[in-house]
């Protein structure tokens, strides 16, 4: 054996071992992918993955997504390895209390870790996500000769990854927009944590994804680095098709009595298993996380070689910023994801002329003035735009430029190109969401979706995760509760309201009219430290006149006093969200008639809200008013926490009905005579 294959054999071997003892140390972890998929990966690392490892936030770099999470030790050691600032007593200290090595990797817990995985899937489709970003950038800055966006997006996914619903749907629209520079590394081990593959999964994955539009490869020995290296050279020259490698490999290599088996999967190998591995590798076994120093010196060039990437990438930028210093401007801008100077005064205030108004259509006025100064913007629906009014008018679809020459229909305005800002998701709710979460953790694009409310379960995976992460990511919900109709309790929502408003790190705004809907706009845009929900109704709604009641401004606080009937001490408090407020409103407004002292508080975001000082929440809902009633079109589980044990709730015990909104309203309590009669009743109890 050469010097060259012998080094590159300790190389392989290291990424394995330092794997396999951190499990080993741990007493837990996944074994199996790190000791079968590690001459692949080596291969990625070492001679395409183009990354600087003492700058990881470097624009132009390569993502890499490991979508298979559960073999997080291979990414830490390969982190490790090439320089990022990983430790080896780091990799010691997998999955312990305050390690930086999480059982699963982690966004912004790890330099070089891209994307928060482990959900099975959803890397691969965020990855798609990614590679939409680049290809929008590319083509909205690239000049000719002067591409400074122009990287590719790769991902090492499991048999479990391609199983997955949300990987199917997002591969298919994948293949429908040529995402050329997305190139996944298949690892088919042919094993589950359950036992074979073959006792669930039996299509021919080959046949799915030539059939979706993919370049599709076969790498019969996935410790074959030179096959790897070829197929990985042919992927990227498929510009026009995202490329599958399927490698076939071994999970567990080495491991005597587990490799192959399910076994090597999901537990440590042992000590026993451990030590036949290292000895069919002739490792180095009586050393733990050992490093032998040609294979640190080689993994070291990493750095001397990332760090040369980016800086012929800024001098590309200068050239870049000579000929147009305006552009240049604007890519630095959106790149820093900061947004353009006097973007907040672009959506006009609406006027209380009497005219009703769906929240949905506010929505659809304010997000065409917010576009045209926020061009990061971009985003689209579940096919269903002429219901929830999210396209982005002018501004162009997201489609291969072949589609425009294909003479396909359904365009809603401007070019048909990768510069478009509406991206068609089709009927695709949960791959949607995971491909927004991948636009926002690009960078560059403010991505939304956008679909009915109810079904925001379809949705809630990468929803959950974009929170986990902190992502920029807006997500738009109509047809908010039973005023719905008549297509009945499948398309109206009960219990999804209170369900998001559980995820940590979410901001959810239910707003009352139109100006609510316009600051609940704003500050969704403005919100960098999480994604945002924003829910809007079918129905129309009265524009609030903010004559006589308080500025909608108040929505910066979450929640405000709307109205109240008299300076004195209210005698009771009644609160409400969305299509609610009005006619919880209108209830005051007969209560105080009756002599009965009222405030009316709108709390369109529980979260926003619950973040305010004390003094603040005390002076909206003063602690010894204990007369309080809640009225949403929701479940009621949850508005205890305002109105305590005492207070009284509106809301729903039951699915809706199919009838029209205004007759359901009533039948289920929501008019403003029922809300008198509650506030009475439990007013006369005290």
């Amino acid at each position: 054996m050469s010097d060259k294959n012998e080094l590159e054999r300790q190389c392989i071997d290291t990424i394995r071992f330092l794997a396999a003892d951190a499990i080993e140390k741990a007493r837990s972890g996944h074994p199996g992918m790190p000791l079968g998929a590690a001459a692949a990966a080596y291969t990625l690392w070492t001679r395409h993955l183009r990354h600087n490892p003492k700058n990881p936030a470097w624009p132009n770099r390569d993502r890499f997504v490991l979508s298979a999470g559960h073999a997080s030790m291979l990414l830490y050691a390969l982190l490790h390895l090439t320089g990022y600032d990983l430790s080896l007593d780091d990799l010691k200290n997998f999955r312990q209390w305050g390690s930086r090595t999480p059982g699963h990797p982690e966004y912004k817990h790890v330099p070089g870790v891209e994307v928060t995985t482990g959900p099975l899937g959803q890397g691969l489709a965020d990855a798609v996500g990614m590679a939409i970003a680049e290809a929008h950038l590319a083509a909205r800055f690239n000049r000719e000769n002067l591409p400074v966006v122009d990287h590719y997006t790769y991902v090492m996914a499991g048999d479990g990854d391609l199983m997955e619903g949300v990987a199917a749907e997002a591969c298919a629209l994948a293949g429908h927009l040529r995402l050329g520079k997305l190139i996944v590394l298949y690892d088919d081990n042919q094993v589950s944590l359950a036992g074979s593959t073959g006792l669930a999964f039996t299509e021919d994955v080959e046949a799915r994804f030539k059939a979706a539009g993919w370049q599709v490869q076969k790498v019969t020995d996935g410790n074959d680095v030179v096959a790897v290296d070829r197929a990985l050279k042919k992927a990227r020259k498929a510009i026009d098709k995202p490329s599958l490698i399927c490698l076939r490999t071994t999970i567990g290599y080495g491991a005597p009595g587990k490799q192959g088996t399910c076994d090597a999967h999901g537990s440590p190998l042992g000590d026993k298993e451990l030590q036949g591995a290292k000895d069919s590798c002739a490792w180095a076994a009586e050393e733990h996380f050992h490093v032998p120093d040609a294979v640190g010196d080689f993994f070291g060039k990493a750095v001397a070689r990332g760090e040369k990437g980016e800086q012929a990438w800024r001098a590309l930028l200068a050239a870049y910023r000579e000929e147009d210093a305006a552009l240049a401007a604007e890519l630095e801008r959106t790149l820093a994801c900061e947004l353009p100077a006097g973007w907040e005064t672009a959506p006009a205030e609406f006027p209380a002329d009497g005219k009703d108004i769906a929240t949905r259509k506010a929505s659809e006025i304010v997000m065409q003035a917010l576009a045209a100064k926020v061009p990061e913007l971009a985003g689209g629906s579940a096919d269903l735009n002429p219901s929830t009014f999210t396209w982005l008018k002018g501004m162009g679809d997201f489609q291969h430029p072949a589609a425009s020459r294909a003479g396909l229909h359904g365009m809603v305005g401007g070019v048909w190109d990768y510069t478009g800002r509406n991206i068609h998701f089709g009927v695709r709710e949960h791959a949607m969401g995971a491909i927004a979460v991948g636009l926002a953790l690009h960078g560059g694009v403010i991505p939304y979706t956008a679909t009915f409310l109810t079904f925001a379960d379809y949705m809630r995976p990468p929803m959950r995760l974009s929170a986990m992460m902190g992502l920029r990511v807006i997500f738009i919900f109509t047809h908010d509760s039973i005023g719905v109709g008549e297509d009945g309790p499948t398309h109206q929502p009960v219990e999804q309201i209170m369900n998001l408003r559980q995820i940590p790190n979410m901001t959810l705004l239910r707003p009352a009219d139109a100006n609510e809907t316009r600051e609940a706009w704003l500050l969704a845009l403005a919100n960098t430290l999480g994604p945002t929900t924003l829910i809007f109704s079918r129905q129309n709604l009265p524009v609030l006149d903010r004559t006589v009641c308080a500025s909608a401004a108040g929505v910066r606080r979450g929640g405000y006093i709307l109205w109240e009937s008299s300076v004195l001490e209210p005698h009771v408090i009644l609160l409400a969200t969305g299509s609610e407020v009005a006619m919880t409103l209108e209830a005051g407004r007969k209560l105080a008639q009756e002599g009965i002292r009222v405030r009316v508080v709108s709390l369109p975001s529980w979260e926003i809200f619950d973040r305010q000082p004390v003094e603040y929440r005390n002076q909206v809902l003063p602690p010894k008013i204990s007369a309080r009633l809640a009225v949403e079109a929701g479940i009621r589980l949850g508005w205890e926490h305002y109105v305590g044990l005492s207070g009284k709730i509106i809301g729903m015990d039951t699915f809706g009905a199919s009838a029209p909104g205004t007759v359901l309203y009533e039948k289920f309590g929501f008019t403003p005579a029922n809300i008198v009669a509650a506030a009475k009743e439990m007013l006369a109890g005290r």
